[in-house]
């Protein structure tokens, strides 16, 4: 009788201490609506010119995280560049981040394709971690204050009038006093790290 109560004791100390690492830990908030979206710096393909989401600021920005060796990213690029093409200027702007090592395979992948929209290269996943994506694709809509709407998992039709019509409506909504200028449309002429031309 001793010997179980002993081994009870034993259990019931175990599961105390399980409990309490559980709720002692800090817990990643999980990024998800409403989160404030990671910053982050990374090197545009081709360039090299570096590109924060900061400097981005005011404007609404789809963040897709993708590789190369991912058929399903590869089924949703078209429809993605169509996006692009039927949003740019228009206070929007769409940044494509490969976790690819390898970016001379991104650069082939890019042509092949004919992308225009900017491509961020994060070799050591050090910002797609940072975002919580380890599916891919996975993407992430922001707003202007930088603030996550939604979070899609797998490929989309990007181009279908609801996802180009939600995006439009974001645009359209208040943003914060100035910020519409803190950041250079694609192909503006502006200068500055954020610049985001064609590729």
């Amino acid at each position: 009788m001793e010997g179980r109560r002993g081994v009870w004791l034993v259990v019931l100390c175990i599961a105390a201490g399980a409990v309490f690492a559980l709720f002692a830990a800090p817990s990643e908030e999980p990024i998800g609506r409403g989160s404030r979206a990671p910053d982050f710096s990374l090197p545009r393909l081709g360039s090299g010119e570096p590109v924060s989401l900061a400097g981005l600021r005011g404007r609404v920005v789809l963040v897709n995280f993708w590789a190369t060796w991912c058929k399903p990213c590869e089924e949703e690029m078209p429809a993605m560049q169509r996006l692009y093409e039927s949003l740019a200027g228009s206070g929007f702007e769409l940044l494509a981040i490969s976790v690819d090592e390898d970016p001379a395979l991104v650069e082939r992948f890019r042509d092949r394709l004919g992308i225009s929209f900017p491509i961020l290269l994060d070799p050591d996943q050090r910002v797609s971690h940072a975002w919580q994506t380890f599916r891919f694709p996975e993407t992430l809509l922001v707003d202007a204050d930088g603030s996550v709407v939604e979070r899609y998992v797998g490929p989309k039709e990007w181009d279908a009038a609801a996802y180009i019509d939600r995006i439009r409506r974001l645009v359209a909504a208040e943003v914060p006093s100035g910020a519409r200028g803190g950041a250079s449309a694609p192909g503006s002429g502006a200068t500055g790290s954020n610049q985001l031309g064609d590729s």
